[in-house]
């Protein structure tokens, strides 16, 4: 629930395969350690670093509900995948819900929102690391039970 690398200033319009090329280009960009890996999603293929679900089977955690086990071990790979992203769309959502900056369109310049994002994420992971109960993960669990009920 922590970021290990971030990279603002990208448009949202950019493919995530550009974003990446350009993250790991970088003199200090992304590195994966030895033996580690990324998850990515479908969008990107399996290569040294990163793992990606098996495409054309069930990924979705909703998929796997009211009893329906994976039959094969794509499908169990691909619901353990699923369940491990599922911390990293939590990761962001607590992120989003702590700072209300991030929630809405910016007209702050372009080198001032990239500092603002940086700084969001650098004392989100404080928070994580100093406190033993995270307020904002529980607000954002608050938040989530209430959308579900």
């Amino acid at each position: 629930m922590e970021f290990i690398f971030v990279l603002p200033g990208w448009e949202g319009s950019a493919s995530d395969s550009r974003v990446l090329r350009d993250a790991l280009s970088r003199p200090n960009g992304l590195r994966v350690p030895t033996g580690y890996y990324y998850l990515v999603d479908a969008d990107y293929t399996n290569g040294e670093g990163f793992l990606a679900p098996y495409r054309g089977t069930r990924y979705h955690l909703s998929e796997w509900r009211d009893g329906c086990a994976p039959i094969n071990h794509e499908e169990y790979f691909n619901m353990k995948h699923a369940s491990a992203r599922n911390v990293i769309e939590r990761c962001f959502g607590v992120l989003k819900k702590r700072w209300a900056i991030l929630r809405s369109p910016s007209f702050y310049p372009i080198a001032t929102q990239i500092k603002i994002i940086t700084a969001c994420c650098l004392i989100h992971n404080l928070i994580r690391r100093e406190m033993i109960t995270d307020p904002g993960e529980v607000e954002f669990d608050r938040s989530e039970d209430v959308a579900i009920s």
